[in-house]
């Protein structure tokens, strides 16, 4: 059971995601935007699609624990996603995407009960799968895929002094 208190600390995280993304492609260049930090990492493009999609669906599993005795949470896999979705895309309305989920997110987040942040639902890769454990987990997410952004453009800028390139 999580705290009140970490709770509040969770959902601020959460909330604070989309502008610390925002904060890691701040001034990003054309050539950044498909730089990677390493071989088969995402690129910046990328990881901006992804967010999106993974907040649409995140916000649809909250949704759904919520309104539904055991839900069920149907997995997908994000590479897949990312090979079909056209990640090469332009990234402006996954941004307006990622932004409107999570801006829809938060105040049913700050609204919710104690026996909602109790409520579980059947997910068939996790043995344990829940409103707590859903903000856990996406709390952290957009914070880790704007580290990586920022590495990734780092690589990038140092290809660039070397004189190579860090895209594929």
């Amino acid at each position: 059971m999580v705290s009140q208190t970490e709770r509040a600390d969770l959902i601020a995280q959460y909330a604070a995601g989309y502008a610390t993304v925002m904060e890691a492609l701040a001034g990003i260049g054309d050539a950044e935007w498909d730089a990677r930090e390493a071989p088969g990492e995402w690129s910046p493009r990328q990881v901006v699609h992804h967010l999106a999609d993974s907040e649409m669906a995140s916000a649809l599993r909250l949704r759904q624990m919520l309104v539904a005795e055991q839900a069920e949470i149907v997995p997908y896999d994000q590479d897949e996603y990312a090979r079909v979705l056209y990640y090469d895309r332009p990234v402006e309305g996954s941004l307006a995407a990622f932004a409107g989920a999570r801006a829809a997110t938060v105040p049913i987040l700050e609204r919710m009960t104690e026996e909602e942040w109790a409520r579980t639902a059947h997910h068939p890769e996790e043995p344990v799968y829940g409103t707590e454990l859903w903000l856990r987990y996406y709390a952290r997410h957009a914070h880790d895929h704007a580290d990586q952004i920022r590495r990734a453009r780092a690589a990038a800028r140092d290809a660039q002094t070397r004189g190579t390139q860090v895209t594929a």
